[in-house]
């Protein structure tokens, strides 16, 4: 178990995805607790998400809306209705833990890694594999 401890060495939470109708509703809330966006919005094309992120301590927030009716969002909202979406874990090398995991037996939505956030990569495993809850695993360049 030592050498597993020593290998997830970098891993740690990056952010918690918050599924929302309305990015600028949905953003008034924290602002008035006090956060700032940390950068522009930015929008993944691939997954029909727009998108904004705020600090807290070392964790994001990422607020996230739909483009379109068949974004993943837009369907986790009409099933699930806004709330927390996903808990995203950084990790230092995401072909390593995308392997690692695979020989554990997990099983993950595609092991096809696509463009995240900021010029990050990322895969999720499946919500059925991981107890119900969706997580990205996401490197940064």
């Amino acid at each position: 178990m030592a050498d597993l401890a020593t290998e997830l060495k970098g891993l740690a939470l990056d952010h918690i995805g918050i599924a929302v109708n309305n990015l600028d509703e949905a953003s008034e809330v924290y602002e008035m607790i006090g956060l700032e966006p940390i950068h522009p919005d930015e929008v993944i094309k691939s997954q029909n998400v727009k998108l904004r992120v705020y600090q807290v301590g070392e964790t994001m927030l990422e607020l996230l809306e739909a483009t379109s009716n068949d974004s993943p969002i837009a369907k986790y909202i009409n099933k699930k209705g806004v709330g927390i979406h996903h808990l995203a874990l950084r990790v230092e090398n995401l072909e390593f833990e995308i392997k690692r995991l695979l020989d554990l037996g997990a099983k993950f939505i595609s092991t096809e890694i696509r463009a995240g956030r900021a010029n990050t990569r990322i895969v999720f495993l499946h919500p059925k594999w991981s107890k119900g809850i969706l997580i990205e695993l996401v490197e940064h360049k």
